[in-house]
């Protein structure tokens, strides 16, 4: 039908990803889809400011059925799989939990194409914990994968499932190896959000300290606002390719704990306590990826440096503890 507006279904619309990519998609005219489990107990603060312009419908990762139902209801374009069970450090205290929703979700999300409509357009979100202890620096679309992590091992599983449909059915299936990317809206679970957010307490008398785990790890830092834009390049394109997504800079959690604090006035050194219970069991040291090739066939590249990245984390975690205490 012409002027028919096009359907993308994104799971995980409820997380970080999720709500940028949604917003992102609305602006380029699309109808959205965010699927929820009916038992979910996430939170919708992420998109209580999109509520009236997306659809969301119920499904789940663990029950093939419902993903080949909702397929068939919907008929989407196409589908991004955001859903997982994201945590690396719940990963290690649930790991065939995290094995059913970051690996054998994937599969069934896939076969569910595969039955319904083998047109649609599928992204993974794979992810650089499948790196884990690193065998070349920076790292590529084909450097070895080595996971230090259940979180990580699953990714892996999600990652060559997606290209086994791809090469065994013809589908348009592609994965995003997408490295570290924050925002205000990260969970507090999350290192960088648990700094920010400590800064705020801090810097409004609440806090005392900040307890981190491993201050010497290296990550590849974005902004998962300019992310999301990569994802929907991916689905564009004529021939299904994974791509890195990444800056190309690695930095410390030392690092972006001193320059947190600074831009709240403070030093790091007085308020940070090492806590070895923090450490996972098995670390992942550093993380840098080269995104040459999404350069070169994206044309994508990230807009928000690291000092404008944590700038706006602090500041949305300041104004969020002014909510919260009134102050």
């Amino acid at each position: 039908m012409k002027g028919k507006r096009r359907q993308a279904l994104i799971t995980g619309i409820t997380g970080q990803d999720g709500s940028y990519l949604a917003e992102f998609l609305l602006e380029k005219g699309y109808r959205v889809f965010g699927m929820v489990r009916r038992s979910s107990t996430e939170t919708f603060e992420r998109i209580n400011h999109l509520v009236n312009r997306i659809d969301l419908v119920e499904g789940d990762l663990l029950d093939q059925l419902s993903i080949i139902n909702l397929l068939k209801k919907i008929r989407p374009v196409e589908v991004y799989n955001l859903a997982s069970q994201s945590f690396v450090p719940t990963s290690f205290e649930q790991p065939v939990l995290t094995g059913e929703f970051t690996a054998l979700g994937v599969t069934r999300m896939l076969e569910g194409i595969k039955l319904v409509g083998r047109k649609i357009r599928f992204y993974q979100a794979s992810s650089s914990e499948m790196f884990g202890l690193v065998h070349e620096t920076p790292q590529t679309e084909r450097t070895r994968f080595h996971p230090r992590s259940p979180y990580g091992v699953a990714k892996v599983y999600g990652h060559w499932i997606t290209i086994n449909y791809r090469e065994s059915y013809n589908l348009f299936a592609v994965s995003g190896i997408l490295f570290n990317h924050e925002s205000p809206r990260r969970g507090r679970e999350f290192v960088t959000q648990r700094i920010a957010d400590g800064v705020a307490r801090i810097k409004s008398g609440l806090a005392r300290e900040l307890k981190l785990g491993n201050l010497d790890a290296k990550r590849d830092w974005g902004y998962a606002g300019d992310y999301v834009q990569a994802m929907w390049l991916m689905l564009q394109r004529s021939k299904p390719e994974d791509f890195v997504i990444a800056t190309g800079e690695t930095h410390s959690v030392r690092k972006f704990a001193d320059r947190a604090f600074a831009h709240a006035g403070l030093d790091w050194k007085d308020y940070v306590v090492k806590d070895s219970t923090l450490y996972r069991p098995a670390e992942v040291h550093t993380l840098c990826g080269d995104a040459s090739k999404a350069r070169r066939l994206l044309g994508w590249k990230p807009r928000t440096s690291l000092d404008e990245l944590i700038q706006m984390m602090v500041d949305a975690a300041l104004e969020r503890v002014r909510a919260e205490t009134g102050q």
